[in-house]
């Protein structure tokens, strides 16, 4: 019988699960939507119960599938949305607020007040931009504006999770509080260069540090199941938040070596090994696995937007029925029309990072129809793709050659020809796609010993297409790029987003 492994991938719309074999083929599949919540303009919020809820039903409709028993499974990774904040009532296990995701801007105004020195202290300790996109303006909100959450810290009975905390602590039955190294490395609490908890950090934005979870390596065991939760008590050996987690299941294991994830947003990373560069274009210094207690670093661009974009196109134009569908309508005409879209929908992020930009449309004619805008969407995700990876390029000093793809909106060829096109280098898409569910998999699979180690892991990876750029003229489409991103920034002050 060959070794199963449990990969739970924690999405931001989604909870899915995804039994792999010894060979990284899929035996059995479980997905669910959960509800995005937007209490008010530029608030995202979810029910963390119902992530745990979905997540659960995703795991046995995966058992269900792949027609085994979860005795049959020897090791668990998980992988999730990061930055999204959840705290919790130690006693009860029940949330105490809904999760503030990774997308909401309702702590902007706060970090952009930060004085100039402790922005500076806080990129030179964590590798990151003061943003509200990061917990730790999360965790003070929370703290501060729900009735006894400050109490609760105060007697010790309050826990604080990313995602991948607040289910592993359910699914030991309340037996770990903890969180790897890649997601501690997003919270800007965490100290990249010490691997710590850092105190200067925790009293700048006045987070308890009772309230957070033991740091543990990426890869080995660190915690078990409860057998009550999911019928049996296996090893979890693997967790890494889901852009890292991707690169990892991108085999990308060497010095800039790259990927790009196509999700909810964009997500471009590079692998820069042992050493932390430091970024000249507003990118992100940050952590891609910690393996026996020893940390590889990456550097990364993150576009608020992508597939959210042509939610978007579904949910709130109406103009498509499936997500699916946005490649079809766009082919219809083949092109954008003149018109531009600058995603901004939740601000803009690498390498912009204006949280008070807003999404717009320009060049629209009388002429102007669904395929041109289903169109110009495609183009805008790529070509946000493209000022991250531009700018990636330019902090590596090394011209792109190519890039390894992921996530689901990079099955679309339009797309990826596109990106291909606008970057003027070759993109790589695996046969696998499902990068982010198959790094943890592979994290654990590691972490238990069913791989020996990173040069058998490296055998795995099979190629599905390689989309070479085909040329063309692309000025006039950045130079009205350019012009839009610029007309969208700053378009709210922060006396409007309080």
């Amino acid at each position: 019988m060959k070794p199963y492994i449990l990969a739970i991938d924690a999405g931001t719309t989604s909870s899915r699960a995804i039994i792999f074999d010894k060979d990284t083929k899929k035996i059995g599949i479980g997905q669910f939507e959960f509800t995005q919540h937007f209490p008010k303009p530029s608030w995202v919020e979810h029910d963390a119960l119902e992530i745990l809820q979905t997540q659960i039903k995703a795991i046995k409709a995966a058992f269900k599938q792949a027609k085994i028993h979860p005795t049959e499974i020897e090791a668990v990774g998980i992988t999730n949305q990061r930055e999204t904040t959840i705290l919790w009532n130690a006693e009860t296990g029940q949330p105490i607020h809904h999760a503030i995701v990774w997308q909401d801007r309702r702590t902007a105004n706060f970090c952009n007040q930060i004085s100039a020195e402790n922005k500076a202290m806080v990129t030179a300790k964590t590798g990151l931009i003061v943003d509200a996109y990061f917990s730790a303006s999360k965790i003070r909100w929370i703290l501060n504006n729900v009735e006894g959450a400050r109490d609760l810290a105060d007697q010790g009975k309050l826990r604080f999770g990313t995602v991948d905390s607040w289910l592993i602590w359910h699914l030991s039955g309340g037996q770990s509080h903890i969180t790897d190294a890649t997601n501690a490395s997003r919270t800007m609490l965490y100290n990249i260069h010490t691997g710590e908890w850092d105190k200067e950090l925790c009293e700048l934005f006045d987070v308890p540090a009772s309230l957070l979870p033991t740091v543990v390596d990426s890869s080995g065991v660190v915690a078990h199941t409860s057998g009550e939760i999911i019928g049996s008590s296996v090893p979890i050996a693997g967790i890494a938040g889901d852009q890292q987690s991707a690169l990892f299941g991108q085999l990308c294991f060497e010095k800039g070596e790259a990927k790009n994830t196509y999700g909810t947003g964009c997500f471009a990373i590079t692998n820069t090994g042992k050493n932390i560069v430091s970024s000249s274009n507003r990118l992100l210094s940050t952590v891609a696995w910690q393996i026996n207690g020893e940390l590889t670093y990456a550097l990364e661009g993150s576009v608020y937007v992508a597939g959210a974009l042509v939610q978007w196109l579904r949910d709130g134009l109406k103009i498509i029925s499936k997500s699916e569908d946005v490649e079809d309508l766009a082919l219809q005409e083949g092109h954008s029309g003149g018109i531009t879209i600058v995603p901004a929908l939740t601000g803009l992020g690498a390498p912009h990072w204006d949280g008070y930009a807003r999404g717009s449309i320009m060049g629209i004619t009388r002429g102007t129809n669904d395929s041109h805008i289903a169109y110009a969407a495609l183009e805008a995700i790529a070509l946000s793709t493209a000022d991250v990876l531009e700018a990636m390029a330019k902090d590596m000093n090394t011209p792109l050659k190519s890039i390894k793809v992921d996530g689901g909106a990079s099955a679309n060829d339009t797309m990826m020809q596109l990106q291909a096109n606008l970057l003027d280098c070759q993109v790589v898409r695996p046969a696998e796609t499902e990068s982010t569910a198959l790094g943890a998999a592979l994290l654990a699979g590691l972490g238990t010993g069913i791989y020996k180690d990173l040069e058998e892991l490296k055998g795995l990876l099979q190629v599905d297409f390689s989309f070479e750029p085909e040329g063309g003229d692309y000025a006039l489409v950045r130079k009205n790029w350019n012009q839009a991103i610029f007309a969208s920034k700053g378009w709210i002050t922060p006396e409007d987003d309080e």
